[in-house]
């Protein structure tokens, strides 16, 4: 297999990997599941901010980029949230990801910037409404000329 031909299957596993890490994220800390938040066992009080609200963005956003629907907005705010708590939560306590354990929020931040950037790829759900919709309006033209 050529590098073109692989572009396609790993830009939609590189997606997929990365919105299920952050479903599962989301889901520890909204449903107290998967250890809960932080590893508390528990979940993060309904409504409490930061915490609950960022859980919320990891819980849809991640299942959007899973699933490849509204995937470039989806991703720009996953890769906003991260920055946020980044900046916020880590990088008070030191200004380097090894020192502030950041390590995490750092690469969810720069994955999600690249799918962004990239697209979701060939198998996501946008791909699959862009071409039904470009088909639709390909077999208008031929039926009204």
């Amino acid at each position: 297999m050529t590098a073109n031909r692989l572009a396609d299957p790993v830009i939609t596993l590189f997606r997929v990997v990365v919105g299920l890490l952050f479903v599962l994220h989301g889901a520890a800390s909204l449903f107290g599941v998967f250890g809960g938040a932080r590893g508390s066992g528990q979940a993060l009080e309904f409504g409490v901010w930061p915490g609950w609200w960022a859980a919320l963005i990891q819980f849809v956003g991640g299942l959007l980029v899973l699933v490849g629907l509204g995937t470039r907005i989806a991703a720009v705010v996953c890769s906003g949230s991260m920055a946020y708590a980044y900046f916020v939560v880590h990088q008070p306590s030191g200004l380097l990801p090894m020192n502030n354990g950041g390590e995490l929020a750092a690469l969810f931040c720069w994955s999600f910037l690249l799918i962004a950037v990239v697209g979701p790829g060939r198998w996501a759900l946008d791909s699959l409404l862009a071409r039904r919709t470009g088909t639709a309006r390909r077999s208008e033209l031929v039926t009204t000329s």
